[in-house]
């Protein structure tokens, strides 16, 4: 994460973004409660400091600032409000915010609150800025919310919050001025807007029923093509692509399919299909066309000696006409390549084996802009990535590669690394174990993608191990140095006899959903990595808790290799695909029904006033009920337990008048990249709504180029553990822990970062090392925690500091 510097703190904090939705003076509050602010309209001063009590003066950086304390003139209402001045800004910014004790309002985990005030304001420079109280951290930044736009009179901005994280009991919010101009704030307000209780849990009297465990269903007509892809469409269809199917008759006879598959009247559509297709890799773009790319150029020999070759071929599948039409070729073929979507709308494609046969080390870049292949040899970093490595894009442009893959043992590193294509720069990632044991594991964004945590699930490899592991492991990728910690292990299944699965026995295999109720549905998998002994068993991940919920109903069809599933608009699930060691292909296609389709009404969503979305933009919907949450839910492009493109993006709402909200969708496009998402909203008994479908425009330029931080994490792989908790600095009024993004701010400029933690060397290597990564003398703000001014003159890594 950047550091907090002016003209930043939105663009890079809006991470967590929460938006505001902006009522004239006449609008009454959306909640008559109790209001947990103290002294909310300003009016009681503190003799002593003759600021209003229970608030404080606060702030950072270099800048030229002054706080007035307004008589009635000035005020919303009542004889007082606050207002804040900046003359000159170089750096930081200036806040008013309630005080860090027993002023700041007290909070319940997993509680919303609605948070007011009244402001004008005559710079666009102007947020909401929240802080949590965690009661073994102590005060920590969570959030800064959207900006206030100018306004010369006074207006109110209103929001809720997500629900409180575990062990906070206290927050304090207000408003900062991080640009020239003033900001008056007046008429505070915070009240509890926790969802009512949905009542008695059905699993009690009934711990069977559907309500309780969902409940399958098998489609009487079976696909006509071997599935081996899925693709979910932005009209609700499915697109599953065949290519020969892994039937080496129907390559040799040139017999390539596709069909379209309609999970409303359970038709299919057949598609001519140019190339075989069979292992290829495939990603929506943001016109929601599909983007194919590689294949299979020939099947292995008979004897072993010779492997698969890919195919450099590229194809754009076009869901209104349904047709294939080829783009210009790849660098170099793939057969088995990951695919991603970068935030600016490019597909980065990486690992496979070539024409060949051989793995490929060439990473390729899709021009969503000019529908081509960028071609050789920029940003190359001529690694071999494996086969399908999910490689998943984070918050900050960079690739997150998880670990899953398939096939393959014994590749270097720790089996898992960050990746930067702009940069060519690769850094491993701890944690992650029985590396080489991840064969076709499922690795997931978590929902809301904010949070920046992956999981991955299961996995095996044969010749390592005859059964496959039921660990799963768990990533903080917005921590300043991630590393996997372990997970809840999986529950167990049984078998085809119905003997169950005991010791450490898991699957490979597995599949995992992203739900609109921000759940994980875990389902199908094997035992072993052959394709034999199908397990069944499902169940439900809980990222709140980290925990899984065992025991839901099982899909009656086996699903081992070449299986997948994904998510349908309204809100089943679809699974598809099982290829055992003989050879033969299961043909029928599943739809799950999760519980929360059995428990009661589901809200609707009634209204959209557009569904052409911008980045940073407030969207506002009707509902036929009141709602909690709502998200955005990028659709399905699955094979072989490999879907890195799966996400779930919150969506804070804002009560406007009644059932009538505003979702704030995130600045930034690599938390959401561009294209179709499907619009779910959650009702009061956690029972979530059909999906609208919305498209999210291409970012600007300069959205996509403030998406990016600094690199310096890049190197931490080795970074030695931090010996303490850094502790909230008491002179300089900010707000937030030291080192809270890995970033140490008392060196250098506010722009600058110097990192929290280095990795592994001397302290007198720290000095050069900073040299390597751009970094020159750098001013010291205060302790020189890093010893890197070693002469006291009070700049860092300057003259006689180095080498020393």
């Amino acid at each position: 994460m950047r550091p907090r510097s002016a003209g930043q703190t939105l663009v890079a904090v809006l991470l967590l973004t929460i938006g505001l939705a902006l009522a004239p003076e006449t609008a009454s509050p959306a909640h008559a409660a109790v209001n947990l602010v103290q002294n909310p309209g300003l009016e009681t001063i503190d003799a002593a400091t003759g600021f209003p009590t229970c608030f404080e003066k606060s702030g950072y950086g270099d800048n030229d600032y002054t706080f007035t304390v307004t008589g009635a003139s000035g005020a919303h209402s009542g004889s007082h409000a606050v207002e804040i001045g900046i003359t000159r800004l170089a750096s930081g910014d200036r806040k008013t915010m309630m005080l860090e004790n027993d002023c700041a309002p007290a909070v319940v985990p997993d509680h919303q609150y609605d948070l007011s005030l009244w402001y004008r304001t005559t710079s666009p420079n102007s947020v909401l800025t929240m802080f949590r109280h965690d009661t073994t951290a102590g005060w920590v930044f969570w959030t800064d919310l959207n900006t206030l736009p100018v306004s010369g009179t006074y207006t109110q901005a209103s929001v809720r919050t997500p629900a409180v994280p575990a062990g906070t009991d206290r927050i304090t919010w207000g408003a900062t001025l991080y640009g020239t101009g003033t900001l008056a704030t007046d008429d505070y307000a915070m009240t509890d807007a926790t969802v009512p209780d949905p009542g008695p849990d059905p699993c009690v009297t009934a711990p069977t029923s559907p309500a309780c465990i969902g409940q399958w269903t098998v489609v009487e007509m079976p696909s006509p093509v071997r599935a081996i892809h899925s693709v979910l469409l932005h009209d609700g269809r499915v697109l599953l692509i065949a290519g020969s199917g892994n039937d080496r008759d129907a390559f040799a006879a040139g017999t390539f399919k596709t069909t379209v598959f309609d999970p409303v009247n359970y038709t299919y559509t057949d598609v001519p299909t140019p190339a075989d297709f069979f292992c290829a890799g495939h990603v929506q773009l943001p016109d929601g066309e599909v983007l194919v790319m590689g294949g299979n150029k020939d099947y292995a020999s008979a004897d072993g000696t010779v492997g698969y070759k890919g195919l450099k071929t590229s194809y754009i599948f076009n869901p209104d006409t349904m047709t294939y039409t080829r783009t210009n070729d790849m660098i170099a073929g793939h057969w088995y390549p990951s695919a991603t979507e970068m935030g600016n709308g490019d597909v980065v494609s990486l690992g496979g084996l070539d024409e060949s046969a051989a793995g490929t080390v060439i990473n390729e870049r899709f021009s969503a802009a000019t529908n081509t292949w960028k071609g050789c040899c920029d940003q190359q970093t001529w690694s071999f990535w494996g086969l399908y490595p999910a490689a998943i894009l984070l918050q900050d442009g960079r690739l997150f590669y998880s670990g899953s893959h398939v096939f393959g043992v014994g590749l270097s590193g720790t089996g898992a690394s960050l990746y930067d294509y702009d940069t060519g720069t690769i850094t491993d990632v701890p944690g992650l174990r029985k590396k080489d044991e991840r064969d076709q594991s499922m690795s997931v964004l978590l929902p809301p993608a904010q949070d920046q945590k992956v999981l991955t699930i299961g996995g095996g490899n044969h010749t390592v191990s005859p059964d496959a592991h039921r660990l799963t492991d768990l990533i903080d990728l917005a921590a300043a140095s991630p590393a996997y910690v372990p997970g809840p292990d999986l529950p167990q299944g049984v078998y085809a006899d119905g003997s169950p699965q005991t010791g450490d026995q898991g699957k490979v295999y597995v599949s995992a959903v992203i739900l609109p109720d921000g759940k994980v549905l875990e389902t199908g998998g094997a035992l072993h990595t052959y394709r034999e002994d199908p397990v069944f068993e499902a169940s439900m991940y809980d990222p709140a808790t980290n925990t899984f919920d065992p025991g839901l109903a099982t899909d009656p069809v086996p699903r081992t290799y070449h299986s997948s599933a994904m998510l349908l608009p309204d809100g089943r699930v679809l699974t598809v695909g099982n290829n055992p060691g003989d050879g033969s292909f299961d043909r029928r296609i599943s739809i799950y029904s999760p519980p929360y389709l059995f428990r009661g009404d589901r809200p609707q969503i009634t209204s959209v006033a557009s569904t052409e979305w911008a980045y940073g933009s407030a969207q506002r919907i009707t509902t036929d009920s009141a709602i909690t949450k709502a998200s955005l839910i990028r659709p399905a492009a699955v094979t072989h337990s490999s879907d890195p493109n799966q996400r779930y993006v919150d969506l804070p709402l804002t009560v406007v008048d009644g059932n009538t909200v505003d979702l704030n969708l995130t600045g930034n496009p690599d938390l959401a990249p561009p294209g179709w998402y499907m619009l779910s909203v959650v009702g009061a008994s956690g029972v979530p709504s059909a999906a609208t479908w919305v498209h999210i425009s291409p970012a600007t330029a300069a959205q996509q180029a403030t998406a990016r931080v600094q690199t310096f994490a890049d190197d931490l792989g080795d970074a030695e553990p931090a010996k303490a908790k850094p502790k909230k600095p008491q002179k300089s009024g900010v707000k937030v822990a030291e080192g809270y993004d890995g970033c140490d701010h008392t060196y250098g400029e506010i722009s600058q970062c110097v990192p929290w933690t280095f990795p592994a060397m001397a302290r007198a290597e720290r000095c050069g090392w900073l040299r390597e990564h751009g970094f020159g003398p750098l001013t010291v703000h205060g302790r020189d925690r890093h010893k890197l001014d070693t002469n006291k003159d009070g700049v860092a890594c300057y003259r006689g500091d180095l080498g020393v």
